[in-house]
């Protein structure tokens, strides 16, 4: 296997970071717009295993000249999602295998966007399907930890503890606290203010898709391993776009826990224009005011030695267990950002994303997981993948998951 990943920001370094440790692949190429970001991961790393690379991320042709000069076999997408349609697009061209950490963006519907969904996330990359079936080739979406071990916990759920599965709720949350720092996101702010400010979508088997108001009805959910109770609310998130297509639960939704403090940036963001990717004209010079946003705060990759506590990433089951009687379980992850600085030097959260992919990447390599067309994780056997996860270094990642019975309402 030779592997070219795309992206040497947080969640990007942290996958080479967490990939160097195995022996499933030939050679890995890290590439960036700036070409000094990969070069110093490499030079951190000292595997001889690693290329350094630059690339226009946004230009399908150049991301398939990578692939055919490297011999790449493997890609894996690990920008923002501005730029997932080129890679993609550019995968195929090339010949390479594809696999993402976040799908092609949404369009809210343009007369009733808290009713209704307009292009949903994915949509363009569904549209290919074909395309890569034909080829007899696989694109792999959503396989970081959300979506991603989500979207695996769903089907292991549906697998091996229920008969009928009522609903699937993703709920995600954390302790984290980045000293320092008044307001600090752990993970790209391009990325959250796209997920939190757009529709958050909802899936009924008997209904199809819908969509509500941002930060629509809050609940408290008690986390596990001392993170202890945290406010969710309804966000956008590819998981209810993936579920549904291979699992049969009659709901699905997906709860962030933002914090009312959080939710207060983002709203003032949206009622400033402040959120729009649209460019304005400043002193003669097109700007995004999304991209000032992110540039003025801190870049998460940076924030590992400053952040305090754990994040936890999992799905709330609801239905009938294996015996007929009702069941609730929560199946969940959680990373504590001490272990992952000092094992990765890597902070919880991208950590945490970053090892999922480099996890399909070990079972595909092995053959344990195959096949065609564009596929979410929950198209393949949870099993060998969460043992993988769990099963103690040097057979594993040594990063177990754990399983709460919820009490059955």
């Amino acid at each position: 296997m030779r592997i070219l990943v795309i992206g040497a920001g947080g969640v990007g370094s942290a996958a080479v970071r967490i990939a160097v440790r195995r022996e499933f692949f030939e050679a890995l190429v890290v590439a960036d717009h700036d070409p000094a970001r990969p070069q110093r991961l490499v030079d951190e790393l000292r595997d001889g295993r690693l290329t350094a690379a630059s690339v226009d991320a946004s230009d399908p042709a150049a991301v398939a000249a990578l692939v055919r000069e490297h011999g790449v076999t493997h890609v894996l997408n690990a920008v923002d999602p501005r730029f997932v349609v080129p890679v993609f697009e550019g995968c195929f061209a090339g010949g390479a295998t594809y696999l993402d950490m976040a799908m092609s963006l949404s369009r809210p519907h343009p007369e009733r966007p808290h009713e209704l969904p307009g292009v949903m996330l994915g949509d363009e990359q569904f549209a290919a399907a074909p395309r890569w079936e034909e080829a007899g080739r696989l694109a792999l979406v959503g396989i970081g930890v959300e979506p991603g071990l989500s979207d695996v916990f769903a089907r292991y759920a549906e697998d091996h503890l229920f008969s009928e599965i009522d609903e699937l709720g993703v709920r995600d949350g954390a302790d984290l606290v980045v000293d320092g720092y008044d307001f600090a996101p752990s993970f790209s702010i391009w990325t959250t203010i796209e997920e939190c400010l757009n529709p958050p979508l909802v899936f009924e088997r008997d209904r199809g898709w819908y969509t509500t108001a941002p930060f629509s009805e809050p609940e408290v959910f008690d986390f596990p391993e001392g993170i202890g109770p945290v406010e969710c609310v309804n966000v956008e998130h590819e998981e209810v776009v993936l579920m549904p297509r291979w699992t049969s639960a009659r709901k699905v939704t997906f709860k962030y826990g933002l914090g009312e403090e959080f939710i207060g940036v983002l709203q003032t963001l949206h009622k400033l224009g402040l959120d729009s990717t649209v460019p304005l004209t400043v002193r003669g010079v097109p700007v995004s005011p999304r991209d000032v946003v992110a540039a003025a705060l801190p870049d998460p990759a940076t924030l590992g030695d400053r952040m305090r506590g754990r994040t936890c990433a999992g799905v709330l089951v609801r239905g009938r267990g294996k015996d007929g009687e009702p069941r609730a379980v929560y199946l969940y992850h959680v990373v504590d950002n001490a272990w992952s600085m000092a094992e990765y030097r890597s902070q919880a959260v991208v950590w945490q994303t970053a090892v999922n992919p480099v996890v399909a990447l070990e079972l595909l390599a092995a053959g344990t997981w195959t096949g065609t067309g564009v596929l979410g994780p929950e198209a393949f056997d949870a099993q060998p993948f969460l043992d993988l996860l769990a099963a103690p270094s040097p057979r594993g990642y040594g990063s177990p998951w754990g399983l709460r019975e919820e009490p059955v309402s």
